[in-house]
């Protein structure tokens, strides 16, 4: 691990070697974003909307890093590593400030820093079980920050209750997961939460939105009641780690038949093919 390469401040270092002062923002004040960026066959995959989210983060956090694609692309090609699936992960602080203030320091340099991992296989997908717990998170939750303290305090409590995730329920609606964006099936109609403030749109959840467009699945963008979340015969998380993780339990009753879902099969079928036409 140690000798494994990473990106740090425009040099290729080894893991061990990389240090970033007591003095960063992104250490005193969680003042940063980042990007996880999932990589089949030595392929970014659906690197511009990757990008594209990295940008509209750095924006709102009113952080200007001027890089275009073809930079990007130029900076994170050299870390991936062998295997069929991997993944990226990109983080950008505000940077390194002469004291500690909370205000924005002037003419300061941001840190940029990128390391890739293995995304570890499957040899058999077995549904999982969730809990659903109160939403506790602040109001900007599409901004993909590192101040992430809520999310692993709501991730730990399903993990202490031998849970994968936490689905997050804010004033009668299941918003996302914890670490996830969250599909139900309900009707045969494949169900997600609109884009706005409360989620983090994932690129994946979008992928999976396209290809239910292309493949006559039904499918729509709307708020999701607790009730609902209860009634659905499938309930999906999704990330780029991830992919399309199916639950089959929530807090501890069967979801549907308790068995993997047909349209999940479907849905996973379409989008492991889409991981072979990387783009």
């Amino acid at each position: 691990m140690d000798n494994k390469q990473v990106y740090l401040q425009g040099q290729y270092l080894p893991l061990s070697e990389a240090k970033v002062s007591v003095l960063d923002r992104g250490f005193l004040f969680g003042d940063g974003v980042y990007e996880v960026i999932p990589a089949y066959q030595g392929q970014l995959f659906q690197f511009a909307a990757h990008i594209e989210r990295l940008n509209n983060s750095l924006k709102s956090i009113r952080l200007d890093v001027a890089y275009d694609l073809a930079q990007w692309q130029a900076i994170l090609e050299p870390l991936l590593i062998e295997g069929d699936a991997q993944y990226i992960y990109l983080q950008i602080t505000r940077g390194v400030a002469e004291k500690r203030d909370h205000a924005f320091p002037a003419q300061i340099e941001p840190t940029i820093f990128a390391m890739c991992s293995p995304i570890p296989l499957v040899e058999k997908l077995e549904g999982v079980s969730a809990i659903t717990l109160d939403d506790m998170r602040w109001q900007l939750c599409n901004i993909k920050a590192t101040t992430l303290l809520a999310n692993v305090l709501l991730r730990q409590q399903a993990v202490e209750q031998n849970c994968a995730e936490a689905i997050l329920i804010k004033d009668g609606y299941a918003i996302e997961g914890a670490a996830s964006n969250l599909f139900i099936v309900l009707d045969n109609i494949l169900i997600t939460p609109p884009k706005n403030a409360d989620i983090l749109a994932g690129i994946t959840r979008e992928v999976i939105i396209q290809l239910a467009q292309d493949n006559n699945m039904a499918c729509v963008e709307q708020p999701i009641t607790e009730t609902a979340l209860l009634q659905a015969s499938e309930i999906w998380l999704t990330s780029s780690t991830k992919e399309i993780l199916p639950v089959i339990q929530l807090n501890n009753k069967v979801v549907g038949t308790g068995e993997i879902g047909t349209v999940w099969h479907r849905m996973n079928t379409l989008f492991q093919h889409t991981k072979r036409v990387v783009s």
